[in-house]
């Protein structure tokens, strides 16, 4: 989504395709290790013509497009200075490393936020705030979006506005193993040993396919090292 060039569409097209991606990403989350409750029949987004919002005295959630790597702080200065409400989810994931399995914490929607408010009182002073670029928007439509969609948000968020996703490691699942001396290697879980928090897993090496026990947070899931 950063850096993202849209082809040459008409606006109708342009906004299909932003939204395509935005929801594509929001099923992902919710079909993952960790289900953020949203059901399909929830309708994720809107456009509406910058007339009929001059017109509506109703509080809106807005897409808005931040600087590179300023979600954050755009967000902060929208409640700190305007009073806005602002919600800029982060995602909390473990990738492997050479210095083994280290957390991480990542926009989930890279170069966005989203801000509730009335848009003919405020979108101007929104639209100037420092760390924004602009209100998501094609041509004379701008992008709304459901609210139930950021309740559920926040619902998984917390106060902290983060997503952790830790996946519990399952028999029969492929991983990759972040520390020791088979460190780099993939491998497949044979059994788990919670009470010793070690697991069990079969791997190639030097050309024999061997069985090893490691301790369970010297692996990660496949999937989750090729975030």
């Amino acid at each position: 989504m950063p850096g993202r060039r849209w082809p040459r569409l008409s606006h109708r097209g342009q906004a299909m395709a932003f939204f395509q991606h935005l929801p594509s990403e929001l099923w992902k989350l919710n079909n993952g290790t960790t289900p953020l409750g949203l059901r399909s029949s929830i309708p994720f987004s809107m456009t509406q013509s910058s007339a009929q919002l001059a017109a509506n005295e109703s509080p809106l959630w807005f897409c808005l497009k931040t600087q590179p790597k300023h979600e954050h702080i755009a967000a902060t200065t929208l409640r700190r200075h305007l009073n806005i409400d602002c919600f800029a989810p982060r995602v909390r994931f473990k990738k492997a490393t050479r210095r083994g399995a280290v957390w991480f914490v990542e926009p989930m929607f890279p170069g966005y936020v989203f801000a509730e408010f009335v848009y003919p009182a405020h979108h101007r002073r929104v639209q100037h705030s420092p760390g924004i670029q602009c209100l998501v928007h094609f041509g004379d439509y701008i992008a709304t979006l459901a609210p139930e969609v950021v309740t559920l948000l926040r619902e998984k968020a917390g106060d902290e506005e983060i997503v952790t996703f830790d996946p519990e490691i399952q028999v029969g699942q492929p991983v990759q193993i972040t520390e020791g001396p088979f460190q780099g290697l993939e491998a497949l879980v044979t059994r788990l040993l919670p009470a010793r928090e070690r697991i069990r897993v079969l791997l190639e090496f030097l050309g024999r396919t061997v069985e090893t026990e490691i301790p369970a947070p010297q692996v990660l899931p496949l999937t989750q090292v090729r975030h």
